[in-house]
Order: structure tokens, then sequence, then C-alpha cells
């Protein structure tokens, strides 16, 4: 008795799950129809096609046939041999060959065999208000709207009925027997829930016994009667755990839940991770969205992480939390406005505990920032004003640190001729060229770590402040060739905090302990700019049969000067001098001792009262230098088979040389020398490269720190005041790094699209369930979360290196050079293994490892995915329905791709 009911409930779980999967009964339509891609018509419709002038019809009639038709006309019966269509009233019908009863309004459709015992020219119909549908066989009075159906195969959002008997009654009622349900798109299903008799009404369907088919062979897994609703809307269900096993937690049941379908417009699911050592994670994911409105999901997680040995401190469960919620709005729902929101917050540690909750992927465990933000814009005043604002948010997993901006607004007003006339005429003047903008931006913001955000004068530490900016510009040109640009730029700061700064003497210098005050602070500032730039073009013309035909080189310089005044001044009260206080904690009691701090060459140390920044300090006057090289080759093309073939190919694109000088500096007034530039060798692999040169002397320095008896002096390496052109030397190298990736396979992601273009051809967007859009938008989104068995291989990587010395010594050299591969390959068509590694060169170790099995089973997918040794190491095994649209795909779900955050 036990077994028995063990049996029945298994039974159960598994229609609810399979029904609530794949969301059967949610069309709005009558049962039993399908909704299938517009057939094209091929057949010539000019040869046998006949309107019948007198009959027993009430309306007009239009039949043809490919091959021929033979009219009964005493008895008002048409025969359509070979690709016979017939139209009348809101039935349209089309199959190898159709019987039409004029008197009786009978009609009948059946498909042919062909030589070889192929059926083919099954009937396509589509009644008025309904979708389209295949069948073996149908018989129909037009007049009553009752018949019988052979061999249907429809589909109802997502599920597909197919093969029994199937009978219409005038009241919109269905009487099934031996009909197959099942997710498999295919006319002849692998596996199916088996109906042995049925009546289907719009809201819902009583059946007889139903059991399960696997493969046309019974399972022992059915019930002898069974009802459910048909709402014509998604109905809610259980979700199946997939088993494992994690090296850490121990055995687990992954991905488990409830599936809870609201309405048309909202659903949830509520998903949980359960471990054999007392973890859990509970995620609860709800997606929303209203057609032109807005659209989005909401994502809340909460993870109870036990590690290490029972008994130990580490077994104590770590508790964390993450908060995903992303929201974007409709481009015509409000004209003028938008609304955007991507939130990613939570506890810093959370996906490493929970390796990425559960989806054992390394771009979420590995990750080492959250950030948010929830934006509102509008623009006003007939397009010249913009006006937005937003809360933002940005946490480090490393430090957890957590910046808060609540709110940051901004305005800012387009670009503005004011002395310029709508209604001129011709070429504008030097004047009416020069343009003015505007922008304001506010921002409430602070900076802590996670613990004390929350603490009791947490938000206390929030600091506010305005900062207006008004540019003004001319540009214009000299000589034809040389472009110029001149801009002044005025800026102001208020402030609503202040800060004072206490030096403290300590036996390495000194310390900082800053006071806050409240009040009003007004900072302004401005600067003079102006740049010029030109091209020059060189093109060098190679003559003979060579395979170079032409080389062209393009340099542009740009030359630029800007000035900013000294706004350090005293009696401006933006600085003040730096001086030591007493070291005493007691409110009130740490004074100033009247010794003022001082910098490395000796002057007095200021520092600015504004928080964030503020007007800048010291004469600034940068003349900076710059020049961009682009070289091409002009090569022959070996694939063109006239022999006169050309194409261009890039040698160096983008390579940039650019420093500054700035002449009120008082030491090491020449900034580094910067350069960078990508270089493409061959049409599939190129490599992008950056560095810094530096044109100073490395030498010993003295420093000394304490005083009198206590002074101690140490020597040390560091840049000096020197050219290294003065001692005979070139520019000294301080950093370094270049990186390529190259796939072997790059058609990889042009079969996927072609194969995704196909598809939309195939099937017209007016015809797919939500089930289907849902899953094509997936695959548009990202292509990498899905395997593609169409593709029989592929395998890329991707390297970078890294080089920095800033003083050219043995000492402060450092290097480091990554390596990452991943790839895939398909055993037999049906089979498929996926593979992600790396390469640390630093632990002389492979990184990250993962390998995925793949097996294609048409409706469903079997997948079992391994993680061989490292902090994550684990395997699960996973077994589940496959969606219409990756079956006629040929895609599956990759394991590590079910979060949205």
């Amino acid at each position: 008795m036990k077994l028995l009911q063990t049996l029945i409930f298994s039974t159960f779980l598994v229609l609810l799950v399979v029904l609530a999967d794949t969301k059967v009964f949610a069309s709005a339509n009558v049962g039993y129809f399908q909704t299938l891609p517009q057939q094209s018509d091929t057949i010539r419709r000019d040869t046998t096609k006949r309107p019948m002038k007198k009959s027993s019809l009430d309306s007009k009639l239009e039949y043809y046939a490919k091959d021929s038709v033979v009219v009964d006309k005493k008895n008002e019966i048409q025969y359509l041999y070979g690709g016979a269509r017939v139209k009348y009233e809101g039935l349209e019908l089309d199959a190898e060959f159709i019987r039409f009863d004029n008197k009786n309004k009978l009609v009948f459709a059946r498909g042919s065999t062909n030589d070889k015992g192929r059926y083919f020219g099954r009937p396509i119909f589509k009644m008025e208000g309904q979708g389209t549908s295949m069948a073996d066989s149908l018989s129909y009075n037009i007049e009553i709207g009752n018949g019988v159906v052979h061999g249907v195969f429809t589909e109802q959002e997502g599920g597909f009925f197919s093969g029994g008997r199937t009978k219409m009654q005038p009241d919109n009622e269905f009487h099934v027997h031996n009909t197959t349900f099942s997710t498999c798109n295919l006319p002849h299903p692998h596996f199916g829930i088996q109906i042995s008799k049925g009546i289907a009404t719009e809201k819902h369907i009583i059946t007889g016994p139903v059991y399960m088919k696997f493969e046309d062979i019974p399972m022992p897994l059915g019930l002898p009667f069974a009802f459910f609703p048909k709402p014509n809307k998604k109905a809610s269900g259980f979700i199946l755990p997939t088993p494992g096993e994690d090296a850490t937690k121990g055995f687990s049941l992954l991905g488990g839940g409830y599936y809870l379908a609201f309405n048309d417009y909202m659903d949830a699911r509520l998903i949980t991770n359960i471990f054999t050592n007392g973890s859990y994670d509970m995620n609860l994911v709800s997606n929303y969205t209203k057609r032109y409105k807005y659209n989005g999901n909401l994502n809340l997680t909460y993870s109870s992480t036990r590690n290490g040995l029972e008994g130990t401190p580490e077994f104590e469960p770590v508790k964390t939390i993450m908060i995903g919620w992303t929201h974007s709005q409709g481009a015509n729902a409000r004209p003028g406005s938008t609304f955007s929101a991507s939130v990613n917050a939570g506890s810093s540690r959370h996906n490493a505990l929970t390796a990425g909750n559960g989806t054992y992927d390394p771009n979420r465990f590995l990750q080492n920032s959250l950030r948010s933000s929830i934006s509102y814009g509008r623009v006003f005043g007939d397009g010249l004003f913009n006006f937005t604002s937003a809360l933002s948010h940005s946490q480090e997993t490393q430090t957890r640190n957590v910046s808060l901006t609540l709110p940051d607004v901004s305005l800012n007003m387009t670009t503005i001729s004011p002395f310029d006339s709508k209604k001129r005429v011709g070429e504008a003047k030097w004047y009416q060229r020069l343009t003015l903008g505007y922008s304001m931006n506010a921002t409430n913001n602070v900076s802590t770590t996670e613990d004390l955000l929350f603490t009791k004068g947490g938000f206390n530490r929030f600091t506010n402040s305005v900062n207006h900016n008004v540019p003004i510009s001319l540009p214009f040109t000299l000589l034809k060739y040389l472009n110029f640009t001149s801009s002044v730029n005025y800026s102001e700061k208020w402030d609503f905090k202040t800060v004072r700064n206490r030096y403290i003497r300590t036996n390495s210098g000194y310390e900082i302990r800053p006071d806050t005050i409240n009040g009003f602070k007004r900072g302004a500032q401005y600067s003079l700019s102006t740049g010029m730039s030109t091209k020059i073009y060189g093109i060098k013309q190679f003559k003979g049969n060579g395979a170079i035909k032409a080389m062209r080189h393009v340099m542009t310089p740009t030359a630029s000067f800007s000035y900013t005044p000294d706004f350090s001044r005293e009696s401006l009260g933006y600085f003040l001098p730096a001086q030591y206080y007493t070291d005493d904690l007691r409110p009130g009691m740490s004074v100033p001792t009247g010794e003022y701090v001082r910098d490395n060459l000796g002057n007095p140390l200021l520092y600015s009262v504004f928080m964030n920044g503020g007007p800048s300090q010291g004469r600034n006057g940068s003349i900076g230098f710059s020049v961009d090289n682009n070289v091409e080759l002009k090569v022959r093309d070996r694939k063109d088979t006239t022999g006169v073939g050309e194409r261009k190919l890039a040698i160096l694109q983008g390579l940039t040389f650019n420093t500054s000088y700035n002449i009120f500096a008082k030491e090491k007034k020449l900034a580094p020398i910067n350069f960078s530039g990508r270089s493409q060798f061959t049409e599939k692999l190129g490599i992008n490269f950056n560095g810094i040169f530096s044109p100073y002397t490395v030498g010993e320095v003295p420093f000394t720190s304490g005083t009198g008896a206590d002074a101690v002096t140490t020597f040390s390496y560091r840049e000096i005041d020197r050219f290294v052109w003065q001692d005979g030397k070139l520019p000294r190298l301080t950093n370094f790094g270049f990186s390529f990736d190259y796939s072997l396979n790059p058609e990889a992601f042009k079969r996927r699209n072609e194969n995704l273009d196909q598809l939309n051809q195939q099937a017209p967007a007016a015809s797919r369930t939500q089930a289907q859009i849902d899953a094509l938008n997936a695959i548009s989104r990202d292509p990498n979360a899905f395997v593609d068995f169409n593709i029989p291989w592929n395998f890329s990587f991707s390297y970078r290196f890294d080089y920095n010395n800033p003083l050219g010594r043995p000492e402060t050299r450092t290097v480091t050079n990554t390596l990452n591969f991943s790839g895939d390959f398909n055993l037999t068509p049906k089979w498929k293994i996926t593979y992600s590694s790396g390469y640390d060169f630093k632990a002389k170790n492979l990184s990250q490892t993962n390998f995925s099995i793949y097996r294609d089973l048409h409706c469903w997918d079997l997948s079992a995915t391994w993680v061989p040794f490292g902090l994550y190491q684990s395997y699960s095994i996973d077994i589940r329905v496959r969606a219409s649209v990756l079956q006629d795909l040929k895609l599956s779900k990759r394991k590590g791709f079910y979060t949205t955050y």
C-alpha cells in the first residue's frame, strides 16, 4: 500500500511539474488548435480556381488544386487532388485530397502515401478566430460546427497534443481519445502524458485514465482520472531540484522550488539550494511586464552557509543576503521622461561563500565589486534642458567598502550660440560660432565600511555639495588646415559641510584627524584653454606585381595650452595652513602648537577645506602634446579570382603618444610619456598594447625622520628632477601591457546567428507563444549561455601580459600574465563536451576549471558538470524538459546561467 501511495504521489508531482513548466492551456483560443508559422503557398492558383455561381451555398466558395479538380454538379460535390485548397466562410483548408459536399456542407480532407510508403500532404486547417492546426485526416460539418479529427497535432502555449481521435462539438467542447500531451514539438513525441479519453472545454479538461509514456513505452506512473483547470493563463507548479555534491558542503539538491503564475503580467519563482552539512539558500525571483510600458525583475536571496568541521568556529552559520532589481521603461511609454533601475547589492561575501548562489559560475564568485543605479530623467523647455536624478551604490567585496549617493541630481542645458541668428544665411561669422553651456550637479554621498553603514550615526557621515559649470567655446580655422578651439570654463562649488584638519606628530611623520564643520561654503574658479589639431597624410605606391600595392600613413598631431590661476590665497579662504596639534583625545583639549607642517621642499603645507574637491591649489600652465598614427596597407586580395582585387589591411591603429609640460611646476615639469595602440596582424588576430615612459633619472635620496638625537637618516631610490637624456639615455619604460584573444573557429557565432535568422524567417513573431519569445530574447542577450550542437567544435583563448617597474630596479619589478581558454567539441552529433580553464603563471597552476557534458535528447536536456579541483570542487547531474524553440535550434542552456544578477 505504501508503494502504491508513493507511485500515485510521484505521478501527480510529475504531472504538476510538466504542466507548470510548459504553461499548458495558456492560449486564449479554443483548445486543440495549433498556432503554426504562416504557410507559404506554392500552388499555381490561376489554373483551377473556380468560384461557385449557383448552388445551395450561402457564401462564396473558392477552391483549387495543383493536380486536378473533379466536379459532381448533380450532387454539388468537388473532388480536389494534389495540393488542394478550400476557402469557405471562416474555414481555410489545405491538404493533398479534399472532398467538399456543398449540399450537406461537409468537408473531408486527408493526405496521401507515396511510393516509399511516406504519408504526406496532411490537412492543415484554420478556423475563423483560431490558430492553424495539422491532422492526419478530418471530417467537418461547416453548418453545425462539429466534426472528427484523426491524428491531430496542435500547440497550447509551449505544450503539444498529438495523435488519437478528436471530436469537435458545436458548443466548443472537444472529446479526445488516445491523445498524447508533451513538450516535445514532434508529431510523434519522445515522451508525454497519454490521455485515454477526455473532455476539453474553454476552462478545464476532465480525463479518464492517464499515464506517462517514454519512447512509446508505457510507464507505471498514472492516475485513474484527472481534472486540469484551463484558465487560459500561466499555471503554477513545482520545480524539481538537481542533485549534486559539493566537496565542502556535502550532497545537495539545487534549484528546487515552486513557480507562481499570478497573471499574464507577473510571476515568481521560489528556489532553494539545500546541502547536507546544514547550508541552504533561498531565492525569490519575480518577473513583471506591461507591454509598451515597462518590464523588469526582482531577485531576493537569503543564505545560511556553514564551512569547516562541526564543533569548530568556522561551522557557525554565516548569514548573507543579496538584492537584485532591474527595471526598464518602454521608449514610448512616457515621451520626454525615462526611468530605469539596475540594483545589485548585498553582503560582500555572499557570492564567495555560496559559490555564486549554487551556480558555480566563476564570473560571479570572483566578482570584486557590486554596483547599483536607479535613475529618472526628463527633458523640458523644448529640449533645451535635461534633468536627471539617480540613486547609486558601489561596493568592493574584498575591502568591504561601501559608497552611497542618495541622490545625484543633474541639470544640463544644451549648448547654445547666443550671437547666432536663426535667420542667418551663409557661413557663420567668427563671433557667431561662440557657444555657451551650463550644467549643475548636486550630490549627497557617503563612503564607509559595510559594518558601519547601518550603525548609530552612520547616515550623519553623508556629505553634500552642489557644482555649477559654465563652458564657453569658440572654434575657428587658420591657414585652411589648422583647426583651433579656444574655451573659458567657469565653475562654482557649494558645500554644506567643510573640514578642519589637525596634524598630530608620530614616529613616522604625522597623523591627520579631520573635524567636520557644518555650514555653507562657496568656492569659485576659472580656467582658460586653447587647442590646435591637423592631419598629415603620407602615401607610398609600390610598383610591380608584389603583394603590397600601397601604404598610407595618417598622422594627427595635437597641441594644447591650458592655464588655471592659483586659488590657494589666504584671502579666499579655500585653503588653510596645516599645523601641528597636541595629541589629546579629550574634546576641545587638542590645541595648536604654533608649528606648521612643511612639504619635502620646505614650503608650508596647505589643505583644502572642501571635503570632496574644490578650487585648485597653485598655478597651472600646461602645454599638451599628442600625436595619433594610423598605418594601412593596400594588398592584393588572394581570394579575388580576377587578379586585380585589392583589400585594406590595418597594420597600426590608434598608435598614440601624449605628454604635457607644466611651466609653473617647481620640479618634474614634464609628465610621463604615455602610449597605446592596437595592431591587426591578420583578419582573425589582433593585439592591444599600452605603456608609459618616464623621462626622469632614478637616484638615491636621503630621508630623515625624527628630530635631534632621535633623527634617523635613510637612503632610498626614487625619481629625481633630472632628464635621462642629460645622461645620454632614452626614456625609461615603467609600464607595459598587451593582450589578445583568438578563436580557432570564428564561424561559431556566425553560424549561431544564421540559425536564429532561419528560425525568425520560419516563425513570424505574431504566431509565437510568450515562452518562445522569452527564450529567443535570452539567446539574443547572451549567446554564450547556450550550447549549440550545430557547431561541431570551437576553441578560444585570451592572454594578457603586464610589466610594471616604476624605478627600473629589480626589487621594484612586477610581471603578471594570465591565460584563459575555453572550448567545446561534439563527440557525436548528439554528445557535446565543453570546458573552461586557465593558467596562473605566478602560482604555476591551473585556475578555476570546469568540465561539462551535454546530451541532445531533442525535447530533453541531459547535462553533467564537474569542477575537479579548487575551492569549489563539485559535480552535478541535471535533466530537464527543453523549451520548444530550443528544440528547433538544437540549443541547450548551460548550468551556470540561471540567475539574473
